[in-house]
């Protein structure tokens, strides 16, 4: 009997999850269908950093595709990358509801504000790049531009559609996954896995893996590689307070 418990217990939990990866599937395909309709508008969002980096320069600036279905496909591109950032938080309520109910109390309130700041991290991250990275990246790229008094040809950029988006949302994703670091090591923290004193002593080893991944995650110009790497040594500095204030918590609740 036992054994058929377990086993109803097990279906029972699958098809909870089915259901819930099923509504959020269902919610993303409504906001990617409306975001469609709204790509237009997305794309000059994205598209602005660029525009606001060329504007005063004085040269007819443009954006190019070259096979007929580019801009089609990029339009679907940032429809999804839209839905999916937007939908994000309700994804994650998903998975909340999913697990809660088999948490104790004090589970589930400490790990609530990880919920919450979870798309708030990545939205900064996704600032950060839109607002500071992408403008001095542009800039920096095009100062590579010649006139042509020193060579037999003028070179003058002339960006793809498809090319230029996906770079930006690859950035994006990269800066706001990037930016769980202190989420991810507070929640090692709590299962026992990292202490502050372990994270110190990495501290050099760190430094190192960082700057490596930026190399990794962006393209090959030390604006947007130091631009990532930097934001996370901050993160990870604040990931050391935040662990040790775990600590701190754990030894009252021991105490007491």
């Amino acid at each position: 009997m036992n054994n058929e418990e377990n086993e109803g217990g097990f279906v029972s939990h699958l098809t909870e999850l089915r259901k819930r990866l099923i509504h959020s599937f269902i919610f993303l395909i409504i906001f990617f269908i409306g975001c469609y309709f709204f790509a237009e508008h997305i794309y000059g969002f994205l598209v602005d950093p660029y525009a606001q980096a060329v504007k005063d320069d004085g040269s007819d600036r443009r954006l190019i595709f070259t096979a007929l279905q580019e801009t089609f496909l990029t339009y679907l591109k940032v429809s999804f990358f839209t839905a999916f950032f937007v939908t994000c938080p309700y994804i994650l309520m998903q998975i909340w509801k999913f697990i809660a109910p088999g948490l104790y109390k004090h589970e589930k309130i400490a790990i609530l504000p990880y919920l919450i700041l979870t798309p708030i991290l990545f939205f900064l991250g996704g600032m950060l790049v839109y607002y500071l990275i992408m403008p001095l990246a542009i800039k920096f790229f095009l100062s590579f531009e010649s006139t042509g008094l020193s060579t037999s040809l003028p070179i003058q950029l002339e960006a793809k559609v498809n090319e230029y988006l996906s770079l930006v949302m690859k950035l994006i994703f990269a800066f706001g996954i990037s930016f769980q670091l202190p989420v991810v090591l507070s929640l090692l923290a709590r299962v026992g896995i990292v202490d502050s004193d372990f994270l110190r002593e990495r501290r050099k080893y760190v430094v190192v893996i960082i700057f490596a991944a930026a190399a990794l995650l962006t393209p090959p110009d030390p604006i947007t590689q130091i631009g990532l790497a930097i934001p996370l040594l901050i993160l990870y500095e604040l990931s050391i307070f935040s662990v040790k204030f775990i600590e701190n918590k754990n030894l009252e609740k021991t105490d007491a």
